[in-house]
């Protein structure tokens, strides 16, 4: 599956979260994310992602292990995304070392998840707070096979309309590179 995904940098944090209350009740989860590749970057330099993300929220704590391919479409940087719940945090990242993957970044994601239908789609807007970086982000997205990306991302892309933000908002800028910018000034 692909993750059909559009990122905007929001203005006007307060407004766009109350328009979202009225589609969806508000999940308030803390992200713990830990990017892995191998020692010479090739996940990095293919355009590839390896996650453990640990969520910590109102229903308790999970973990989920992530990897996102290529992107298919270069202008919203939509990836395939394969993703699986774990059991034991501590094992899977002690897997990923044994396995000779290194540890390239971590950091915390504060997020408002709001899952809801819209254009005939299921789609999960997500309010992002990332406290190293300056701003709130706003990322929406949809699971799809690749032959519905193009009318999933117009469909996220009018949905973002609907919610004030403008084309000129959206950002393809992914917080592993903010968060590492940030950390060397």
């Amino acid at each position: 599956m692909i993750e059909a995904e559009l990122k905007a940098q929001v203005h006007a944090p307060e407004a766009v979260m109350r328009q979202l209350e009225t589609l969806a009740a508000a999940r308030v989860e803390v992200y713990q994310d830990t990017y892995y590749d191998r020692p010479n970057r090739l996940l990095e330099q293919g355009g590839e992602e390896l996650r453990i993300r640990t969520v910590h929220g109102a229903d308790g704590t999970r973990t989920v292990l992530t990897f996102k391919g290529e992107a298919v479409d270069v202008a919203s940087g939509s990836k395939p995304e394969y993703e699986t719940l774990v059991d034991d945090a501590t094992a899977v990242h002690a897997i990923l070392r044994g396995l000779g993957f290194v540890e390239c970044i971590a950091f915390e994601k504060r997020c408002r998840n709001y899952a809801f239908e819209t254009r005939g789609r299921r789609m999960l807007a997500t309010l992002v707070r990332v406290p190293e970086i300056d701003g709130t982000f706003l990322e929406i997205e949809t699971l799809v096979d690749a032959s519905d990306l193009t009318p999933a991302l117009d469909d996220i892309r009018a949905t973002l309309v609907d919610l004030g933000i403008s084309q000129d908002d959206l950002t393809t800028e992914l917080y592993t590179d903010a968060v590492a910018a940030q950390r060397r000034d």
